[in-house]
């Protein structure tokens, strides 16, 4: 075997390690033939792996900081515990979260690390054993059968009756459908999944692969982990047909390495398909990421798949023409494979008709300061006031929120009946993004959830180009400096550079991540002018 086949076997060595000190490198790179060097720069690029020796880490995402992670992760210290900031955990509707041993432990409170003494076994309680539901919950009034894709709330269904209608209608058919329904990718871009489908089935190269995108990692983000606990037949419904639409056999799930217990429903489900007879002819690949957003990003994600640190690569080629190991790829977000069993059933029209504005009900990640964070399922394009009431209120008066993750930046109060749509959105700068829609009262100093955001697009940030690299650490120490300065003039000149660099990171970085980092200061210094003077 080449050495370079033996690469996509070095995440998983180098997690047989139990300290992140270097030493894992050589014996993994003795292990593979790769070189050690190589194997560091792996170990090194991946939270999870650079620091196996960390016990504790803590959530500091915007959601879990409203719910008072700072405090937290100080009490983490005070009673001698090996404590480091996380950028996020998916668990943003019951923060504060921590993560020990990849267990992720959600609602944790300073009495509760106080209580452990050590002693983690006293939390069990805090982490959701796959049998049970997580803290976020789907309410009646926003899921059904009739008006939802998805309904989170509905019980697995293992008949695989979608993937007998697709045989019923073959390629041509199923992509017809998909194409009528106007389904949107909802990882974030949303381009039209119709068309991905169609590239991948029309290239000349026969070995292709189909990847499902699970590093669900933006703050303020959880509805692609509340999909696979809740409906997983759904997702490997979703990508069977999606496999035989593109005559691929092989299909790669990337899960973030902190969806320890998404990882178990999903490796159970797809036993518990076979053992019914369903996708036989199909060969599932659970991979466990390693601690990097980034790999949010589906050829930084291709790359991590691969053994390789998550860099994104230069496009085009596009994955569909050149993806996995050089191979056509058609790589899906969760919520979008979900949706493709229902479009079958239902039909392209039906789907289309579920949404106000733009095509299909849509999931809507809610958390901060409402009465009942959780995952709403809306017709795409309701507005924040709806979600809202679903979720039984505000706590508090609105005084700003985040509509689509970290990469949307800030909207003011004044804008919560905006449709939550791609298109409306877009209008004033900003995006539905992950549909992670974050709501702040006037509680809040703007400049510290800003803060908040700009750390995280820093710390995650993959380093491969200058732009990003530097611009986000200079944003992030401008804000700082304002924040920290008493002087009115000094606090001028802190501040006064930071659009500049934001253009050349637009203009220059190679992936979303650059491109977006910042809107949240840019769109809060416009909104609330005042709390930047």
């Amino acid at each position: 075997m080449k050495k370079e086949e033996h690469r996509e076997r070095i995440p998983d060595e180098l997690q047989k390690f139990a300290e992140g000190d270097g030493s894992a490198s050589v014996a993994v790179s003795k292990l593979t033939g790769i070189p050690a060097a190589d194997v560091f720069g792996v170990e090194t690029f991946y939270d999870l792996l650079g620091k196996r020796d960390t016990k504790v880490h803590v959530c500091t995402g915007l959601s879990c900081q409203l719910q008072g992670a700072d405090e937290l992760l100080e009490k983490c210290r005070q009673v001698g515990l090996d404590a480091t900031p996380y950028s996020c955990l998916a668990a943003c509707d019951c923060a504060p979260a921590i993560l020990k041993d990849r267990r992720t432990l959600v609602e944790v409170s300073e009495k509760d690390i106080e209580r452990t003494k050590g002693d983690w076994q006293a939390l069990d309680s805090k982490e959701v054993p796959s049998s049970q539901l997580w803290s976020g919950q789907i309410y009646p009034t926003t899921s059904s059968p009739e008006t939802c894709a998805i309904d989170l709330a509905g019980a697995p269904d293992w008949m695989g009756t979608s993937s007998n209608l697709a045989l019923e209608l073959g390629p041509e058919g199923v992509i017809a459908a998909i194409d009528e329904s106007g389904l949107q990718g909802r990882g974030g871009a949303g381009f039209p999944a119709g068309f991905k489908w169609k590239s991948v089935r029309g290239q000349a190269e026969t070995k292709r692969y189909v990847v499902l995108n699970a590093d669900e990692a933006e703050p303020g983000t959880f509805k692609d982990r509340e999909v696979m606990m809740k409906r997983p037949d759904l997702v490997l419904e979703g990508l069977a047909i999606a496999a035989r639409v593109v005559e691929a056999t092989e299909i790669y799930m990337y899960l973030r390495g902190e969806f320890e217990i998404p990882q178990q429903v999903m490796t159970e489900a797809i036993e518990l398909a076979h053992s019914n007879g369903l996708y036989s002819d199909l060969h599932f690949h659970v991979h466990s990421g390693q601690g990097a957003y980034i790999c949010g990003e589906e050829t930084a994600l291709l790359e991590s798949l691969e053994g390789r640190r998550g860099m994104p690569r230069e496009k085009p080629p596009f994955p569909t023409e050149v993806g996995l190991w050089g191979k056509p790829t058609l790589i899906q977000n969760v919520e979008t494979i979900a949706c493709v069993p229902a479009i079958l059933q239902r039909g392209g029209e039906w789907f289309r008709a579920l949404g106000r504005t733009e095509a299909g009900s849509k999931l809507y990640c809610l958390s901060g300061h409402v009465a009942r964070p959780g995952v709403y399922e809306l017709p795409l394009g309701a507005t924040l006031e709806e979600l809202v009431e679903a979720a039984g209120g505000y706590i508090g008066k609105l005084k700003a929120f985040s509509p689509g993750g970290a990469s949307s930046g800030f909207l003011p109060a004044s804008e919560r009946n905006r449709p939550l749509d791609f298109k409306s959105l877009a209008e004033i700068g900003s995006m539905l993004g992950s549909a992670g829609v974050v709501v702040m009262n006037e509680s809040v100093d703007m400049a510290k959830a800003v803060q908040s955001q700009l750390l995280f697009f820093e710390r995650e940030s993959c380093g491969q180009c200058a732009p990003c690299r530097i611009g986000t650490a200079h944003q992030r120490h401008s804000l700082d400096s304002f924040m920290d300065e008493r002087d009115e003039a000094a606090k001028s000149r802190c501040l006064k550079q930071v659009d500049d660099v934001a253009w050349e990171m637009r203009e220059g970085s190679i992936c979303g991540l650059g491109q977006t980092a910042s809107l949240p200061l840019e769109s809060a210094r416009k909104y609330f002018p005042k709390e930047f003077q």
